[in-house]
């Protein structure tokens, strides 16, 4: 069941939450048509209110309330103004910035605040976005080990750990190895990774417009002239759109299939320069700009298209858009954008037919043309993350109020006032007082694909330690490492567990591994702690795939990055930090 588990997490094209119900609902009728001594079916319901899931929950709907809010926008401002100065100094701060921030808050805000920054900086400067995105999302799951609640990984980690009787790991009980291997590890990203990683093009590669709206006015000899609208647009196979037909200066015309064109009618159309002069020869009709009948679209007079400006969006989980299409959603009218392009987050799954009725999926980029106003909208909507030309990001009278209550709910946990799991639902309450949040703000901010996940790993790992599955695994491990000394036992662990993250989910690599750690240091009669930090560091290690974390997806899409250029950075950067933890941990824990 676990082998079979990992697999379905590994394969792209079977969503995660539906893997997550199918192995709780699998779990639950087994253990009902086979009983099993000590095991309850309906004991597998309690993983949703396990109190690390509980937990989780409660400090991603509060980091949505910076995320919203822009409590870290003056910071990520900060640093972008530095960049045109002095831009090795601004980098190497962002990623400690990032990596510090990512100890405290789920990293996924912190990537999404500095991404549209860092490429707006690009595009201003001339320079490939390809060259920093990668370092920056790096460096914020290097910060996240450090604390017990830097990701979910290690909060159910440590959750497991004392479920099983070891003593709680308190906040920053394991800081120290990890900051021991983080500045290495940063130094490489500042350093050496720009210079290994190859330049790519992404998807919104210049700034200029590529849709213009303009008119075709149709001459007494034009193709046009008696024909109806079926037959102009039949002359180019159906490409040309038309948004209205004016007759005379003030009359228009219904765009009825049937109408028949006259000499002196414009047609008022958008589309990108090419068509648009193609459509020009092919009606015989004279182009002009919509804001300039005056003078015909020549060399002299190019197509222009004032006020107009091109952006990115990438679909995230949480946004509208996941797992449905431009068309279903209405995303051109509610937001008065025109779909350009569409780029796919996983290159294996193309798009078919016309955009608008391409399911999008997350991570994947849309590339949009439209005024300002609405790229602003867009933006301030929190339905999807944008990034274009500009460094405007949401700053809202109530930043300080969010980034405010994130401070106490970490501090109160940090200095053991009150557990974590108290503390973030207070700030969960909080924040909705003060309305830095709104009850749809903590519906987007909870992501049911990650909650399935734990749910069903939890279900997983609760079986797998009822049935002596985890123990047998651990004797297996132990049979085959006996010969070994007890420390390359420990760094072999924690590779196996790196490998297993940057391939399946790294919450289900993290329960399904914390048992089997466990069990592995009661044979070997030593503190089973070390084995624990060798979990959490090794599947928090999800540095060589684009598939190993979230945030690596919607890096791979706004840096038009590819498969391979994650390796090219990650395995020389898990090298480094898995061989400083091999040394690291036994010599703390004396092993």
């Amino acid at each position: 069941m676990t082998g079979v588990t990992l697999y379905l997490f590994a394969r792209e094209r079977i969503p995660l939450e539906t893997t997550g119900f199918l192995v709780l609902v699998t779990l639950v009728a087994g253990f009902y048509v086979f009983s099993y001594p000590g095991i309850e079916p309906q004991q597998f319901f309690l993983s949703f209110g396990n109190e690390a899931l509980v937990t989780i929950c409660a400090l991603l709907i509060v980091s949505k309330g910076l995320e919203v809010t822009g409590a870290l926008q003056p910071v990520a401002s900060l640093m972008a103004a530095g960049w045109q100065e002095r831009p090795r100094l601004a980098f190497i701060t962002m990623l400690l910035v990032g990596a510090v921030s990512s100890a405290f808050l789920n990293n996924t805000p912190i990537v999404v605040m500095f991404m549209p920054i860092l490429v707006a900086v690009c595009l201003r400067s001339g320079i490939a976005p390809s060259g920093v995105l990668i370092p920056m999302g790096l460096a914020t799951l290097i910060g996240g080990m450090a604390t017990t609640i830097g990701t979910s990984t290690n909060l159910l980690v440590v959750g497991i750990a004392a479920n099983q009787g070891l003593p709680r790991l308190e906040m920053f009980d394991f800081s120290l190895p990890v900051i021991v291997a983080a500045v290495p590890g940063l130094v490489f990203l500042w350093i050496f990774a720009p210079r290994i990683l190859p330049e790519r093009k992404p998807p919104m590669s210049d700034i200029s417009p590529r849709v213009f709206k303009a008119l075709l006015y149709v001459n007494e000899d034009s193709f046009a002239n008696g024909k109806t609208l079926t037959e102009v647009r039949a002359k180019t196979e159906n490409r040309m759109r038309i948004d209205r037909v004016q007759r005379g200066d003030n009359l228009f015309v219904a765009r009825l299939p049937s109408v028949t064109l006259q000499e002196g009618d414009r047609l008022y159309v958008s589309d990108t320069a090419d068509r648009l002069k193609e459509y020009e020869k092919l009606l015989g009709a004279t182009l002009y700009n919509a804001s300039d009948v005056e003078h015909p679209v020549s060399e002299d007079v190019p197509l222009a298209s004032e006020g107009q400006q091109l952006a990115e969006a990438v679909i995230t989980r949480g946004s509208p858009l996941h797992h449905r299409t431009l068309n279903v959603s209405q995303f051109s009218a509610r937001f008065g954008l025109v779909p350009m392009a569409i780029h796919r987050a996983r290159p294996s799954i193309d798009v078919v037919g016309e955009l608008e009725s391409t399911r999008l999926r997350a991570g994947d980029v849309i590339l949009v043309q439209g005024s300002s106003e609405a790229i602003a909208e867009l933006r301030a909507s929190g339905s999807m993350l944008v990034l274009d030309g500009t460094m405007d990001l949401p700053h809202t009278e109530r930043a300080n109020t969010a980034l405010g209550i994130m401070i106490v709910v970490v501090a109160l946990a940090a200095f053991g006032l009150v557990p974590i799991s108290i503390s973030a639902l207070a700030g969960v309450v909080a924040m909705l007082l003060t309305n830095c949040l709104r009850w749809r703000d903590v519906g987007d901010s909870l992501n049911i694909p990650v909650i399935m996940i734990i749910v069903a790993s939890l279900s997983l790992g609760t079986a797998m330690e009822q049935t002596g599955g985890a123990e047998y695994i651990a004797q297996l491990f132990v049979a085959a490492t006996q010969e070994l000394p007890i420390p390359v036992m420990l760094s072999g662990l924690m590779l196996l567990m790196t490998i297993l993250t940057n391939v399946v989910s790294n919450n289900a690599a993290a329960v399904i591994g914390t048992p089997i750690a466990i069990s592995v240091a009661y044979q070997l009669g030593i503190s089973p702690e070390p084995f624990v930090l060798a979990v959490i560091f090794g599947t928090n290690m999800s540095f060589a795939t684009p598939i190993g974390y979230q945030t690596n997806l919607l890096i791979m899409s706004a840096g038009g990055y590819r498969f391979s250029d994650f390796m090219r950075v990650g395995v020389p950067l898990t090298i480094i930090m898995w061989l400083i933890f091999s040394f690291t941990l036994p010599m703390l824990y004396d092993l």
